[in-house]
């Protein structure tokens, strides 16, 4: 009786072993110490451009429709560090650089230059993004997680104008770096295997918080992916990512505004260690 007594108590311990290592397991599916995402974006980038301007006592208002300036293909770049059981860094990289070229419409002026219907104008942009966040996780369960963001954020932003009619040209070049602090917040999600993963994070950022210079505005991104993990170390992910950039400066006799969206899906390899 004794005997039998001592077999089952070592079953019942083993089974209780067991199972605290499966809850173990499952409670840390998300459990790499760091994680890696290369991929490219299929970027479609937006502008729109307004102003107002004082002269001689009057106030002109100028607001253009949203333009296409195209797509293409951008390198993007993401890591998570986590340290502990709910503190992560996360840090992301993303860069366009494109040129597109369009014929006015309608008559256009630049500094006294009038540029009729039928000019072709020559736009090049290039904008880059990058961040580093601090991450804690506010909700943390086997396959779930909610966690909070604050961390910095860097932009730049380069356009260059250009545009010819006949013997007359006109050519501008703007530039603005800053950096600023940023928030944000993440929702993840898992399979308890840890092979299907779904993440999701937005951030904002108000150019007043930084050193932008003379610009106002903000920085909107939102993105999300799902990602299948082939083995606990590699893996592919797709998604989509959104970006808004939204900033006004001010200027002696008015004030110009420039809005740029970048949108599209995403795609790449996943390397964790």
């Amino acid at each position: 009786m004794n005997s039998a007594l001592k077999i089952h108590r070592h079953l019942l311990a083993i089974g209780l072993c067991s199972g605290l290592a499966a809850f173990a397991s499952a409670a840390h599916a998300d459990d790499d110490r760091f994680t890696l995402r290369l991929g490219a974006m299929q970027a479609d980038a937006e502008s729109r451009i307004t102003g107002r301007a004082e002269f001689a006592g009057d106030t002109y208002d100028y607001d253009s429709d949203r333009f296409d300036i195209g797509d293409d293909i951008v390198p993007r770049v993401e890591g998570t560090f986590r340290f502990a059981e709910r503190h992560r860094i996360h840090f992301n990289y993303f860069r366009y650089d494109a040129g597109n070229d369009a014929l006015l419409s309608e008559d256009v002026t630049f500094d006294e230059t009038t540029f009729p219907a039928g000019s072709r104008v020559d736009l090049d942009t290039r904008f880059d993004l990058g961040s580093v966040m601090y991450d804690y996780g506010v909700v943390e369960t086997p396959t779930f997680g909610f966690g909070l963001q604050v961390g910095a954020e860097t932009a730049g932003l380069r356009g260059t104008l250009r545009s010819e009619s006949g013997e007359d040209s006109f050519r501008v070049r703007e530039s603005e770096r800053g950096t600023a602090p940023v928030v944000g917040a993440r929702i993840s999600a898992n399979t308890a295997d840890g092979r299907w993963r779904v993440i999701a994070q937005g951030q904002y950022l108000d150019a007043d918080w930084g050193d932008f210079g003379d610009y106002d505005g903000d920085i909107t991104r939102a993105n999300a992916l799902v990602e299948y993990r082939f083995t606990p170390k590699f893996g592919i992910f797709a998604g989509y990512d959104w970006f808004d950039l939204d900033v006004t400066r001010e200027m002696d006799d008015g004030r110009v505004g420039f809005e740029q969206r970048f949108h599209g899906p995403i795609a790449g390899v996943t390397f964790a260690f």
